[in-house]
């Protein structure tokens, strides 16, 4: 019997609660069928079967929690397709217990998404050297195989943890007190509810309880301040609806406002360096980074997440578009990668599409500034001493108030909405 265990599904990440089971107890199934759905505090995922036989167990029920190394399928390997015990091999009873041939390999763990970008690629997973957590082979990796790149050396063995100097366990120990001493704080019990009629109760978890994780985190440690400022975004419409009347009879993704905001703040990240940066408390550090991986928040139904678009700085408009296309869809899908969620330096939050004149987010903690979009609308603004009518996108720049000031975050709207008023600015950024 072959005991399939829950595998590592990415850093931080150590239970997930079964979503849906793709097979029965009794079941045949081959290598790499889907098995289970499994929501995390990051993302939901497929989890392919490695082996293919009869199902004789599943460990959880749909709802149920499941911990990283626990049994959740245990499946008999010796049964075919047909439902039968192979045949013996050729040579009799030692030759058909003999072990099998160094060539035969057991397959490889990756993510659907990973498997059929493989197969678009032509490429063979067995071939593909993991970098990925557990032996896992990335959609990374496999590009790289793919263009024929050099792979990165697998990653040293964990070093075993030595003893902390007792200065430290103590310096350790007295920041986590002073942490929990928050004055006035105290958490009275909940009064019961159900003295006033009747009540629902559901687990608070995965990505909601993530989402809380989150923003308690941002609210307590970050001292939030917001600037906010409008974009007249009348010359922008104009031109990305035109373009994408253009592009109809041609295939590729539709260009959406939220492109050309991306481009505009990262060009307003070269400019102010400070709201691309983490800061580190216990070392006294600002870390800024030199590459501009924007975050979008994406509302799937079931929480927040925040997919990641890489090298904005690097990308074209349209390819922004694209990627955040395919992103979108594969969040809401639950399909996405936990890799794919990784990595932002400064986050995009577009309320716009569902209503809404303006909003003040919550920094995505430890990144240090957030911007919330609103709904464009059309507004008398005065121009050269006339009113005319113009369409505004209201604008809210949160950022923690430890790294940068009000005159940096002025600078830094400014500059963006300087880009995003004029296309032509926008277009030389590309």
């Amino acid at each position: 019997m072959f005991e399939f265990r829950l595998p590592d599904l990415g850093e931080g990440i150590h239970e997930g609660e079964i979503i849906k089971w793709h097979v029965k107890v009794g079941e045949l199934i081959k290598a790499d069928d889907p098995l289970v759905d499994v929501e995390t505090d990051k993302a939901a995922v497929t989890i392919p079967s490695p082996v293919g036989g009869r199902i004789v167990r599943l460990g959880g029920e749909v709802g149920g929690t499941v911990i990283v190394g626990e049994v959740i399928a245990v499946i008999d390997e010796t049964v075919t397709e047909a439902g039968r015990v192979p045949e013996p091999a050729p040579g009799g009873r030692a030759a058909a217990e003999a072990p099998p041939a160094a060539a035969v390999q057991r397959p490889v763990p990756a993510a659907p998404a990973t498997r059929r970008l493989a197969r678009e690629q032509g490429v063979d997973l067995s071939l593909v050297p993991p970098s990925g957590p557990g032996g896992r082979v990335t959609p990374e990796d496999v590009q790289r195989f793919a263009e024929g790149r050099k792979v990165p050396p697998p990653a040293a063995p964990p070093e075993v943890p030595r003893p902390a100097p007792p200065q430290l366990v103590a310096e350790a120990e007295r920041s986590a007190q002073a942490a929990a001493a928050i004055p006035y704080l105290e958490l009275a019990p909940l009064p019961d509810f159900e003295q006033w009629g009747a009540v629902d109760r559901e687990p608070f978890r995965s990505i909601r309880r993530k989402v809380a994780y989150k923003m308690v985190t941002s609210k307590v440690l970050v001292p939030h301040v917001a600037h906010m400022d409008e974009a007249d975004v009348t010359l922008l419409e104009e031109f990305r609806h035109r373009e994408n009347e253009r592009r109809r009879e041609k295939s590729g993704p539709h260009l959406t406002l939220l492109a050309f905001v991306i481009k505009a703040v990262t060009a307003g990240l070269r400019a102010t360096p400070a709201f691309n940066a983490s800061l580190d408390p216990f070392k006294d550090e600002v870390i800024y980074k030199k590459y501009y991986n924007i975050g979008v928040a994406v509302d799937t139904g079931r929480g927040l997440v925040v997919p990641v678009i890489r090298d904005t700085d690097r990308k074209s408009i349209v390819a922004i578009s694209a990627a955040i296309e395919d992103l979108a869809k594969r969040a809401r899908e639950g399909t996405i990668e936990v890799s794919e969620l990784q990595g932002g330096t400064f986050t995009i939050t577009n309320v716009g599409p569902l209503g809404g004149t303006a909003l003040i987010p919550a920094v995505n903690y430890p990144e240090v500034a957030i911007l919330g979009m609103g709904r464009v609308q059309e507004k008398p603004v005065v121009r050269d001493g006339q009113i005319v009518i113009r369409k505004m996108l209201p604008l809210t720049l949160s950022f923690d108030h430890r790294v940068a000031d009000g005159a940096d975050a002025a600078r830094f709207v400014t500059e963006m909405v300087r880009e995003i008023s004029d296309p032509n600015l926008l277009l030389l950024e590309t």
